[in-house]
């Protein structure tokens, strides 16, 4: 089996093309900067408005994920990410397509098992050990400070 293996991994290796690092980088680094600046111009106008510090923050993540739903729904925010790669997948707009493409996905299984089901395959594990980790910071600022 061990020769099998050995065989595969330098099949595999020919096959696939070296990955430009670099640029995919730098197309990262640069749709991720974007997507914040976005977010920036966002808290402007909310401030500007005379929006609450918390209200703005809250406006602006809503902002951006309705934004990335609408995109991922008509098929733009696929095309943007093949070339940003994880500049699109940090912020919160990876979230929200991350969301948003699982539910288009199964519509054709249904409301409930369909995209109710499946919404959350990718996102849920995101859910869970976010509020887990959040909650685990709430006990231990409450204990110590």
């Amino acid at each position: 089996m061990a020769s099998q293996d050995k065989e595969y991994e330098i099949m595999t290796k020919k096959a696939s093309p070296a990955s430009p690092r670099i640029k995919n980088t730098a197309f990262a680094f640069l749709f991720g900067g974007t997507i914040c600046t976005i977010g920036e111009c966002f808290k402007s106008l909310y401030t500007y408005l005379g929006l609450n510090t918390e209200t703005v923050a809250a406006l602006v993540s809503i902002s951006l994920i309705v934004i990335a739903a609408i995109l991922t729904g008509i098929g733009v925010f696929d095309k943007i990410a093949k070339y940003a790669g994880a500049g699109t997948l940090v912020p919160i707009t990876g979230f929200s397509n991350a969301v948003v493409s699982s539910a288009l996905e199964y519509t054709t299984d249904g409301k409930i098992y369909g995209t109710g089901a499946k919404m959350f395959t990718i996102a849920g594990p995101v859910i869970v050990y976010g509020c887990g980790a959040a909650s685990l910071y709430g006990l231990i600022y409450y204990c110590f400070l």
